[in-house]
């Protein structure tokens, strides 16, 4: 598909902005019990992860410091992983680790290649 292929760098910050936004979602459903989450404490656990993922999701969606934060995205993942899915099984199919695996991988890839270039990262570079 010559087409996608042209446009690879703008195809990717569309879905960095797309998954940045979805992964803000469970964030708002642990921080403001939003789209049928519960809101949890703010000084706990949970609720630290849901300031990492609603904040760092709308981060990494308009591409804000992005390799620091999709750093520390994917080893929240990587810990919520491991402390709340493998412990039910091996394989993320069984466990429904599945998200976060997929979530823990696509941020280390985005910290290791950056925002590309509809973001708020290639703005501040432009300037």
């Amino acid at each position: 598909m010559k087409l996608l292929a042209s446009n690879q760098d703008r195809v990717f910050s569309i879905a960095r902005f797309v998954i940045g936004l979805v992964w803000a979602e469970h964030g708002a459903q642990k921080l403001f019990g939003l789209l049928g989450g519960t809101q949890q404490p703010l000084m706990s656990l949970v609720g630290l992860a849901g300031v990492i993922e609603f904040f760092g999701g709308l981060l990494i969606a308009f591409g804000l410091f992005t390799s620091v934060v999709a750093f520390i995205a994917s080893g929240e993942m990587a810990a919520a992983y491991f402390l709340n899915h493998a412990p039910n099984g091996f394989w993320p199919i069984q466990n429904r680790g599945e998200m976060a695996v997929f979530y823990c991988f696509f941020f280390l890839y985005l910290a290791s290649r950056g925002a590309g270039v509809w973001s708020l990262d290639a703005w501040r570079n432009r300037r």
